[in-house]
């Protein structure tokens, strides 16, 4: 019912799982690091436990989608409510292995012979079981037994159980221990901090394309953040309920008070709230304002401009054609001057604004990816892109930048941990009045100043505050991994990647033991200590942004970068 009245695509809190909705938190990351460490060391059993609500199926979800199906083969059971027969069963099914037409084959047989097929090929098997708190204590013992499926070597499946605390209950009772002991890596999920569920909150109403970015007040989200503790099921069903309190009153911003009446609604019926109420007042008020407009117009008045026609308030401009992007040499030269002279700012937070909203606006999403793709492009010295990304515009970079020997990090976070990348990078924006994302270039930082490409309104320099209002969150930077090192290191690999590895962190001070090509615990505290340097969670996973940084710290490659001391 609100959604058109505060200019949104779709549902921002609906608790049915998308993709295009996941936002990942401290906490979650470190469930997913957890999750990518156990399995890529086949470690064999992993519990991940959290709080209803707390967001453990959005992180399963998003880790499996993480998993290539060349390199792993998943199965995701969501009702261990079954007999062990049954529940073995479905794992075949979830496996897409076919019933055993053989006279005495059993289900666990054929489920072996996979498993011996997949790990001949080179594949892991990832099995996942939701709400494993359901489990029987007979069913428990059948994911015991399929457990023993190995090898002299490795385990053949990597079996993931996740549930409510009461798992980790369950499985200290005297008849698991043989089960609990299996368990190399475990994780429990904690609630969200005030800050993760605040940008969690700006990254859903981002999703859904709200005008104006954040619509709720600060003591709002201090109100939600109480009520909801930071699990996510409780901030979507408190927001949803805000905003349907905030349309009912006519109001273009959510306050403290209208997130005070959805949680006492919602207390009041926790499973739907008071929608019968609901109901019968929007009518009432759409009644009123229709009377309130037509006796304003019968008085000679003119009625205030609706809050979803706010895009007539401001004319629209358009960017000049597209001239080629700079190249690396053009921004160094003009980065000092530029930046060291940027207007102070008084006066220039308005006209920014307004060139930023009328000058982007006007160009649809993909050829404003396109544009800032580009930019880029010039710095890493590759070819831009002609057409235009149809599409995903996230999708389209990331072929892009693969096409041309590159590759594209998607960031999330804040501005100012983006900037301490010192990448140049693509920011998403979400403009009031504008339908889905607009992307700008940052291409160099002097102190509190950035400096965008292409320029607006002749503003090239200007306060990264004055971004952050339009900023999803999001950002892409471009980037290259000369010594071919993503997933190809981890906790125990051997070889030549991990001997190139300890270079690196030898090169930039924090490893000095001989290069062995044995990722053990002395080049896992090296990583550890390196990403501690760097501001970074210390998880040890040598992800992409670790490599990023790794290639930044040292001298041999060419990586552009914002500061004026970088190439």
């Amino acid at each position: 019912m609100y959604l058109e009245y505060y200019g949104f695509r779709e549902n921002p809190f609906n608790l049915t799982p998308d993709p295009r909705f996941v936002f990942l938190s401290k906490t979650h990351r470190e469930a997913f690091a957890h999750l990518l460490y156990g399995i890529q060391n086949r470690v064999g059993f992993i519990a991940l436990t959290g709080e209803v609500g707390s967001g453990k199926t959005t992180v399963l979800r998003t880790f499996l989608s993480y998993l290539d199906s060349e390199n792993y083969r998943t199965a995701l059971i969501f009702n261990p409510l079954q007999s062990p027969s049954d529940f073995l069963q479905s794992i075949n099914r979830e496996l897409g292995i076919p019933p055993s037409t053989s006279p005495g084959e059993t289900p666990l047989d054929a489920l072996n012979q996979f498993l011996l097929r997949e790990n001949a090929a080179g594949r892991t098997v990832v099995l996942v079981i939701d709400e494993s708190q359901n489990l029987s204590a007979s069913t428990l013992e059948q994911v015991r037994l399929v457990s023993n499926l190995e090898t002299d070597r490795a385990k053949l499946i990597q079996i993931i159980l996740a549930g409510q605390p009461e798992l980790g209950q369950m499985l200290k009772r005297k008849e698991l221990r043989q089960l609990s002991q299996r368990i190399i890596v475990a994780y429990h999920l904690q609630p969200m901090d005030f800050q993760d569920t605040v940008q969690y909150i700006k990254h859903r109403i981002g999703v859904a394309g709200a005008r104006g970015g954040v619509l709720f007040s600060k003591w709002a989200l201090k109100r939600i953040y109480r009520h909801s503790r930071g699990l996510p099921r409780l901030i979507n069903t408190a927001c949803d309920r805000a905003l349907l309190v905030g349309f009912t009153l006519d109001s273009s911003k959510i306050t403290h008070r209208h997130a005070g009446e959805a949680i006492r609604d919602l207390k009041k019926d926790p499973l739907i709230g008071s929608p019968k109420r609901r109901l019968i007042l929007i009518p009432l008020l759409a009644l009123l304002v229709v009377l309130l407009a037509a006796g304003l117009y019968f008085a000679g008045l003119r009625a205030p401009a609706p809050f979803f026609d706010l895009t007539r308030l401001w004319g629209r401009g358009g960017l000049s054609e597209e001239t080629p992007g700079p190249t690396r040499e053009d921004i160094t030269r003009a980065m000092a001057a530029e930046l060291g002279n940027a207007p102070e700012p008084a006066g220039i937070q308005e006209e920014f604004s307004v060139a930023l909203e009328a000058e982007l606006g006007n160009l649809s999403e993909d050829e404003s990816a396109r544009r800032a793709f580009n930019v880029l492009a010039g710095l890493w010295n590759v070819n831009p892109l002609p057409e235009l990304i149809s599409g995903n515009a996230a999708e389209g970079m990331e072929r892009a930048a693969r096409g041309r020997g590159l590759q594209l990090y998607r960031f999330s976070g804040n501005l100012g941990a983006l900037l301490r990348m010192d990448y140049p990078a693509a920011l998403e924006l979400v403009l009031p009045g504008v339908e889905g994302k607009r992307f700008l270039s940052i291409v160099g930082m002097s102190g509190e100043q950035v400096r965008v490409e292409p320029p607006l309104a002749g503003w090239r320099a200007l306060p990264s505050r004055t971004l952050e209002k339009y900023w999803s969150g999001h950002g892409f930077l471009l980037w290259k991994d000369p010594l071919n090192l993503q997933a190809k290191v981890s906790m125990g690999s051997r070889g030549e990647p991990v001997k190139r590895l300890q270079d690196l962190l030898r090169e930039a001070g924090v490893y000095q033991q001989p290069l062995t090509g044995i990722y053990g615990s002395e080049t896992l505290s090296a990583v550890k200590e390196f990403q501690a340097s760097k501001g970074m969670e210390k998880h040890g996973l040598v992800d992409p942004q670790t490599l990023m940084l790794l290639y930044r710290a040292v001298n041999r490659f060419e990586v552009p970068g914002l500061t004026a001391g970088n190439p």
